[in-house]
């Protein structure tokens, strides 16, 4: 059983984050609350007791995922599952989209532009727990004598408990510019229409990247970016030249007593301020062949990711074509689920499904093929996962879109969708900024 202590609710969590973060290594997974509808719990934690940093090279033979079931083989801690506590300690990080260049063969044409590692995680062995549906705040810890003890945990409680002003400053030197023109854009449709037509897929999610200098502190800037975007799958992390600001609606992979969820995102439209107009495109949405077409391709990718994995038959689709609506956009939601075979863990899931069926396309080994010929630089973050897996045997990830990496005063935000055989340049284009553009007009205020 873990150690436990409660805090006071908070309904935004942002302080205790600002209390804890100069431990080192913070991260903060961030529901979204008190803006967002969707989600239930943040996770605040520091100061790991190690951690792993990874990146992918031809001469790297070593697999991530194998780093990772021997990190966390070595502190073979096994906690009691709680409902309403996901996280008693353990693995908390991000994986980045080439990290599928580790499970893959894939050409390397796109430039390597950026220096965040492919993988951080780290063995967070206590974590501040924040329950917005029970309104409770548990700090808690592994029960192992030799990780955490009682006086370790008071100076952390007295941490929490201390308070502090936020101070620092960001703000952009710059308006954000893409990595392609709007020609270029629809060139690369174009080629993707041909592939699509020649029979080599029949998806491909295409993004661009828009990138500025800052000064200044991130955080700050996603303090503000949280405020733009409220989203259930949020999260915040230090890294070493600068951090990652993830403000996420979707969900990747989800493992709770054995039971399997994922919940890709295909179909967009833009809210509207007229309350008429925003039902119409709600209901649009909710009928469109082209949407839908798009979606239960990726549906049926994930549904063969998860059989992999998953007992036999267990694969249902519980919810098909669900309209969720956020601050700027509705979105075609589907709910994908499965029962983990029990020779199999959370890590061989995370392995069998990466990187998500969502952002890359179909069939996935030839979309990421085409993705890497057409867009000019690497991902990195975008389009990869951040989330956790506990010692008591959950795991909850997300899909990192909608979200910035700041690094060496360079900050980067990508945004994308699918693209099929009826998909129309112009309106493609458009819906790229449509889903990012609260976040650029958010930063770009700071000018």
């Amino acid at each position: 059983m873990s150690i436990r202590r409660s805090l006071p609710y908070l309904a935004d969590s942002t302080a205790y984050f600002e209390r804890i973060r100069d431990l080192g290594d913070a991260v903060f997974l961030d529901s979204g609350r008190p803006l967002s509808p969707y989600g239930r719990f943040d996770i605040i934690a520091a100061a790991p007791a190690e951690q792993i940093r990874y990146s992918y090279s031809k001469d790297n033979s070593t697999q991530p995922f194998d780093l990772l079931r021997e990190l966390q083989a070595r502190y073979n801690i096994s906690e009691t599952s709680d409902p309403d506590l996901p996280f008693c300690g353990g693995l908390i990080g991000h994986f980045s989209y080439d990290l599928g260049r580790a499970l893959e063969s894939l050409p390397e044409q796109a430039e390597k532009d950026t220096e965040l590692p492919d993988m951080i995680v780290g063995v967070y062995l206590w974590a501040l727990v924040v329950d917005h549906e029970l309104e409770r705040c548990t700090l808690v810890a592994v029960s192992d004598a030799d990780t955490v003890d009682n006086s370790e945990l008071d100076k952390i409680e007295a941490l929490l408990r201390c308070e502090k002003l936020g101070s620092g400053e960001f703000s952009l030197t710059g308006k954000f510019q893409s990595n392609v023109s709007e020609q270029q854009y629809h060139e690369a449709l174009a080629k993707i229409d041909h592939y699509i037509h020649s029979g080599d897929c029949y998806q491909v999610n295409f993004a661009q990247r828009f990138s500025s200098g800052y000064k200044g502190d991130p955080w700050l800037a996603y303090k503000k970016l949280r405020q733009a975007a409220p989203v259930p799958y949020s999260a915040f992390i230090d890294a070493e030249q600068g951090a990652v600001l993830s403000l996420s609606p979707e969900q990747f992979l989800e493992v709770k007593e054995g039971q399997v969820t994922t919940k890709p995102i295909k179909g967009t439209r833009p809210r509207s301020a007229d309350k008429a107009e925003d039902a119409a495109l709600k209901e649009e949405l909710r009928n469109a062949t082209k949407d839908r077409a798009e979606n239960l391709m990726i549906v049926d990718l994930l549904r063969n990711d998860l059989s992999k994995v998953c007992e036999h038959g267990s694969v249902k689709v519980p919810r098909l074509f669900a309209v969720e609506s956020y601050r700027n956009v509705h979105h075609l939601v589907t709910t994908v689920t499965g029962q983990l075979d029990q020779q199999y863990s959370p890590i061989d899931l995370l392995e069998h499904c990466f990187p998500g069926g969502s952002i890359t396309g179909a069939p996935k080994i030839r979309a990421m093929e085409i993705i890497d010929e057409l867009e000019p630089h690497r991902r990195s973050i975008y389009c990869g996962s951040i989330g956790y897996i506990s010692f008591c045997g959950r795991m909850d990830t997300s899909i990192t879109i909608r979200t910035l990496l700041c690094e060496n005063n360079k900050i980067h935000c990508w945004a994308g969708g699918g693209i099929v055989a009826d998909s129309v340049s112009d309106m493609e284009y458009e819906e790229t900024y449509n889903k990012v553009n609260n976040l650029l007009h958010a930063l770009e205020e700071t000018l």
